[in-house]
């Protein structure tokens, strides 16, 4: 009997790595969740509930992620799906004119999306390249991004330097890996997502509360991963946008 394939999700919470977690479980995979703090509440669920293996990990330490990679291949095996679904973003930054931004806090968001993107995808690249050849490739690279990957926004240079950097390190990564059999996707996402809540709703930090599915379901977004890591190689999206169908763009 096979193996079953791994995942790995590196940037755990409630929203995205949580239900892609559940649904790469229910679709038969194992699967292992990173974070810097890995015993919060929606990662001790995953654990209890869906037999997630879970790791402290800071994804901007090349040692600690290099360490990542060799503890899940040894407890469950080399990984054929890696999400990389860290947002980077330090609080301190959000909404600061360029004239006001800390410099420490542009470089701290830099290390935590983009740098901490290249440590996941080098590993991800160097244990893939020794999968076997399948229909759909060695294994799939999948980068969480923001509409910011796409524009920059007014008040937001730290953070649409660290997406665009993140795209255009996937971008670079396709070129070079897709020919080698790893699929490499970039996903911005368009919207707020709204995370399920204790009463059943869905809500955003920011945003509030959902209304009429106007913010994006981390679920949905899972089913899209999904889809494009069972693509056929002859097929490979690299880029696919995620937006709600009442979003402004």
């Amino acid at each position: 009997m096979s193996r079953p394939e791994v995942a790995l999700i590196v940037g755990g919470g409630q929203g995205i790595s949580a239900s892609c977690a559940k649904l790469f479980v229910r679709e038969g995979m194992q699967v292992a969740v990173a974070a810097r703090t890995p015993n919060k509440p929606a990662l001790t669920a995953l654990e209890k509930d869906y037999g997630v293996l879970t790791f402290a990990c800071d994804a901007s330490d090349p040692d600690a992620v290099a360490q990542l990679f060799e503890t899940v291949n040894t407890q469950l095996g080399p990984p054929t799906l890696v999400v990389h679904n860290i947002d980077g973003r330090n609080p301190e930054i959000f909404r600061k004119t360029i004239t006001e931004a800390d410099p420490n806090h542009v470089l701290s968001t830099i290390m935590n999306s983009t740098f901490s993107a290249f440590l996941v995808g080098q590993q991800a690249a160097r244990w893939m390249l020794d999968n076997p050849m399948t229909p759909t490739g060695r294994g799939t690279i999948l980068f969480t991004n923001a509409s910011a990957a796409l524009k920059g926004f007014a008040l937001s240079g730290a953070f649409a330097a660290a997406s665009q950097g993140k795209a255009g390190l996937a971008q670079s990564m396709a070129r070079e890996l897709m020919p080698q059999g790893i699929h490499v996707v970039t996903v911005p996402i368009d919207a707020a997502i709204g995370v399920p809540q204790a009463d059943g709703s869905r809500a955003h930090w920011l945003a509030g509360t959902t209304d009429d599915d106007n913010m994006a379901d981390p679920d949905r977004i899972a089913e899209a991963y999904w889809y494009l890591h069972r693509q056929h190689k002859s097929t490979w999206s690299h880029e696919l946008v995620v937006r709600p169908w009442v979003e402004q763009w």
